[in-house]
């Protein structure tokens, strides 16, 4: 936990504070002590890491991108792969050693496929016009200045979300199906 959060007898930074305007990348998530996933919140929601010691109390900056990749299930199976002998039981163990509010703090999931002994011969993927938009859009969104200083929309204070994210009605209702569908919290 020191080495992540930062700790010692000076109190020195963690991997998440030397990850700050960075990428904090956890490979296989559930893999990781319970205590030290929760000990994560904090820094994953208020962008600092408090370093506590009895003579002092340290604040580092702690804003990063969390990627933290996991495999299926405990055993590495899944869809495609070798298959799981125990199934839905072992994936379920598997990610239930992760405290139901830490992926409250996570933005994104994505489902990835499992890559195959020719997919990296194929060429490099170009940068599409859906890409170069949604750079467009966030520079005139925030304004050119604005724009560099946020460098990722994780930066984006909640106040200016609300502003800047008016949801239409329909919008509004698929939130709020989509909330009680996946019994969401209001965090998430």
């Amino acid at each position: 936990m020191p080495a992540l959060l930062g700790g010692g007898i000076e109190a020195e930074p963690g991997e998440v504070s030397m990850a700050h305007r960075g990428v904090l990348f956890l490979d296989e998530l559930p893999e990781f002590i319970s205590q030290v996933l929760d000990a994560l919140r904090q820094p994953l929601e208020n962008g600092e890491a408090v370093v506590s010691r009895a003579n002092r109390h340290v604040r580092y900056p702690s804003r990063f991108q969390l990627v933290a990749p996991a495999n299926p299930c405990k055993c590495g199976g899944g869809p495609g792969a070798f298959q799981c002998r125990t199934g839905a039981a072992c994936q379920a163990n598997y990610f239930a050693r992760i405290s139901g509010p830490f992926p409250d703090r996570i933005d994104l999931f994505v489902d990835v496929a499992q890559v195959t002994a020719t997919d990296p011969t194929l060429p490099a993927p170009v940068e599409g016009t859906a890409e170069a938009a949604a750079r467009d859009i966030k520079l005139r969104r925030y304004g050119e200045s604005d724009a560099r200083r946020r460098a990722v929309n994780a930066d984006t204070p909640g106040s200016d979300i609300e502003a800047l994210c008016q949801l239409d009605a329909g919008a509004k209702a698929l939130v709020a199906k989509a909330a009680e569908q996946m019994s969401l919290s209001a965090r998430a």
